[in-house]
């Protein structure tokens, strides 16, 4: 079978204790995504879409071997209104306003206004960013924004949408609630990420406009059951519970209007080894073949890859899969740490091969 390509992993977020991430030195950081992206791979992913944080050099260490790891599409620093999904600062920490409207981490451009998303979105795609990412709404680990607050305007999301297709790329969005999504989906994004609050009208809206979905079911079951084991914010498990129930409803209503189906895991430090459970709670709903389709040719579709990713045809990237049973019937063998690969190639390259 075709290899399997996650699209909204974080490599860099090696830790569940977000707020301490930017206090990590950054070579330790690097070496703890290195052991991330060779665990993905050993698991069957050969492609991953990392939707905030990654750059240039990972893939480039990828690239040359350093390290054993998947194809990445790196969005780079993710755009974040003030307050927003991307602006971790403490909320005790003292505000240090200033005429510059751009404040960078290591993991975010907290930029507001038109020209501030520009100039972040522009910043980006001069390092070789594959797509923008934007937040659009409230989010479960950030500290001081309830899940439903709505990010950015209209006229800050098109902004980021003219930049990317000006390099004939997309903008993915992080939103929850439908006003979020059908503000993003105006705007002009490609996918939309999470999207555990949809409703039906929003769903219709977003198969209109040809807009993908990607789920993360995963992650919200991992940081109930483990966050306050592995120091992610109190608060962030409380908000938790405002999207997890919602999940599977989503998938349903997305696939009653036709919406296409991305597969995402958005696992966080300590959980990233769970990644392929999100097989498992897809099948609670959808067909095997769909959700193994939404790991494959359709989030292909999603990195613009048709044809070259997530088939297995003449002409293709030889990414594949020689698995130990029949995963129609079993989607179990797609989870774990890969124990029923018995050969993974990427590019034509064997990586790993065992009792063949």
């Amino acid at each position: 079978m075709p290899g399997l390509i996650d699209a909204h992993v974080h490599a860099i977020i090696t830790v569940m204790d977000i707020g301490g991430l930017d206090r990590r030195p950054v070579m330790l950081v690097a070496q703890e995504a290195r052991v991330v992206l060779e665990g993905m791979l050993r698991r069957g992913f050969t492609t991953v879409r990392d939707t905030g944080g990654a750059d240039h050099g990972l893939a480039l260490a990828i690239e040359r071997g350093l390290i054993v790891g998947p194809r990445l599409f790196y969005s780079g620093r993710v755009l974040s209104q003030t307050g927003g999904h991307g602006d971790f600062r403490p909320l005790a920490e003292q505000p240090q306003l200033c005429a510059c409207t751009i404040h960078s981490s290591r993991f975010a451009h907290v930029a507001d206004g038109v020209t501030a998303v520009r100039r972040s979105a522009r910043e980006e795609l001069r390092r070789g960013a594959k797509q923008i990412k934007v937040m659009a709404s409230g989010g479960v680990a950030s500290p001081s924004d309830p899940i439903w607050v709505p990010q950015y305007s209209t006229e800050e999301l098109a902004a980021a949408v003219e930049e990317a297709r000006a390099w004939r790329t997309y903008v993915c969005a992080h939103a929850y609630t439908p006003e979020a999504i059908q503000r993003s989906v105006r705007a002009g994004v490609r996918s939309i990420e999470h999207g555990n609050l949809l409703d039906e009208g929003t769903a219709r809206l977003m198969a209109e406009h040809g807009v993908f979905l990607v789920p993360t079911l995963v992650t919200y079951a991992k940081i109930a059951e483990l966050g306050a084991s592995f120091g992610f914010p109190a608060a962030g498990i409380a908000k938790v519970r405002d999207v997890m129930d919602h999940g599977l409803r989503s998938l349903e209503l997305a696939a009653r209007a036709g919406v296409a189906m991305g597969f995402g895991t958005d696992l966080l430090g300590e959980t990233h080894v769970f990644q392929g459970e999100e097989f498992l709670i897809r099948r609670e709903v959808m067909r095997p073949i769909d959700v193994i389709r939404s790991a494959t040719v359709v989030n292909a579709a999603l990195l613009q890859r048709e044809g070259e990713l997530g088939v297995v045809r003449p002409g293709a990237l030889a990414d594949l899969l020689v698995v130990e049973g029949d995963p129609l019937a079993d989607l179990g063998l797609l989870a774990g740490q890969g124990e029923a690969l018995a050969l993974i190639m990427r590019g034509g390259s064997i990586v790993q091969r065992r009792n063949i």
